[in-house]
């Protein structure tokens, strides 16, 4: 039986993009090194709506992005001056540091034809070594990523190293990140040798123990429990985790591990030390304003952008 189920909840990413989050959450702040998750759609995009979707340059500290597509295209640019269409099976790998940012822009001819969009972005922390480390982002095809099939199963190895397949992307931490579908009645058991690990049910629905969990659950498993996750229906998953990072704070798109660096990304982006993609750096999102009182001891978290 999962230790903990995590429910998905609405958020607003911008003008016309709602997605479900499910990390953090409040009693699970992460999953091994994931921080975030977020999963839109499957949507249907009006074509005159698809530019109100644009996600308007952001920074990062602390962590790095990655971004998964099931249907569409979304065009990354950030201030290393990368720009990169992600397309389904692809992942973009863009690890902060000590500071980047970026831009997520709807651009895909299909979807301004009122074409379908699907996609999981999370956040993975970074160790304390590499928090400052130089910014870098890297875009991987699906034929440097790992697949296994098997009799109503199909996986592919997003990240890491699970049932003795190792990815290509480069990660800072031990993790593994997989995207599974299973037919009706395929059994899946979740990698070992990790001490944290999660099942989000992207669609479909599974069974475990004899009970029944529908799509936009995360299930968490403790520490050496070998669940048997059934596919009660055709089932689209998403399987994270990895070993622990300790302490993280999270304000808006900062992470870190020390709160002062935090205040210190404020600052940075306030007065432009952060820069803006060279090729979209018009426009942009300011700070949030903090939500709490003068002299509040905790730290407020704004919603996040991806």
């Amino acid at each position: 039986m999962p230790e903990l189920i995590i429910p998905s909840r609405e958020a607003v990413i911008s003008a016309n993009l709602s997605v479900r989050r499910i990390l953090p959450f409040r009693r699970r702040r992460m999953v091994g090194p994931f921080i975030y998750m977020d999963h839109a759609g499957p949507l249907e995009i009006p074509a005159a709506e698809a530019s109100a979707m644009d996600v308007l340059p952001h920074p990062h500290i602390g962590l790095s992005t990655v971004t998964y597509l099931f249907s569409g295209r979304v065009t990354h640019r950030d201030s290393l001056g990368v720009e990169q269409e992600i397309r389904p099976g692809e992942v973009n790998w863009m690890t902060a540091g000590r500071g980047i940012s970026h831009s997520e822009r709807f651009e895909d001819p299909e979807l301004l034809k009122g074409g379908t969009l699907e996609m999981l972005q999370t956040w993975v922390a970074l160790p304390e070594e590499a928090e400052e480390s130089e910014p870098e982002f890297s875009n991987y095809q699906p034929e440097q990523l790992p697949v296994f099939t098997d009799t109503g199963v199909w996986m592919r190895l997003i990240a890491g190293s699970a049932y003795g397949l190792q990815s290509a992307v480069r990660t800072h931490s031990p993790l593994f990140y997989l995207h599974v579908r299973l037919d009706k009645g395929a059994k899946f058991s979740l990698p070992g040798g990790y001490s944290e690990r999660g099942a989000y049910i992207v669609s479909g629905s599974l069974e475990v123990s004899g009970r029944s969990y529908p799509k936009g659950q995360m299930l968490v498993f403790a520490k050496g429990d070998d669940p048997v996750l059934k596919a009660a229906e055709d089932t689209v998953l998403m399987l994270t985790g990895g070993e622990p990072l300790g302490e993280r704070f999270i304000w808006w798109n900062f992470v870190s591990s020390r709160r002062e660096r935090i205040e210190q990304a404020k600052n940075d982006w306030m007065s432009g030390k952060i820069q803006l993609p060279p090729s979209d750096n018009k426009e942009f999102i300011p700070l949030p304003e903090d939500r709490l009182k003068p002299g509040s001891s905790r730290t407020p978290s704004p919603e996040p952008l991806s």
